[in-house]
């Protein structure tokens, strides 16, 4: 799953609790890939995934 470094992606920041971090990061590596592919895959279901707020309209 891991891909080549190219540097052209972006970096960004985020807040996560470090026991979770940790666990994370040993499973991710356990699994053969890195934490970022896992955030990445996560964001891509997450952002692929109905809404669960009801959509804005003018009655909102």
């Amino acid at each position: 799953m891991a891909r080549p470094k190219t540097g052209e992606t972006p970096k960004h920041n985020v807040r996560v609790p470090d026991p979770l971090w940790k666990a994370a990061t040993e499973k991710a590596k356990r699994e053969g890939c890195t934490i970022t592919d896992v955030i990445v895959a996560a964001l891509h279901r997450y952002v692929a995934s109905p809404s669960k707020l009801p959509p804005e309209g003018p009655n909102s």
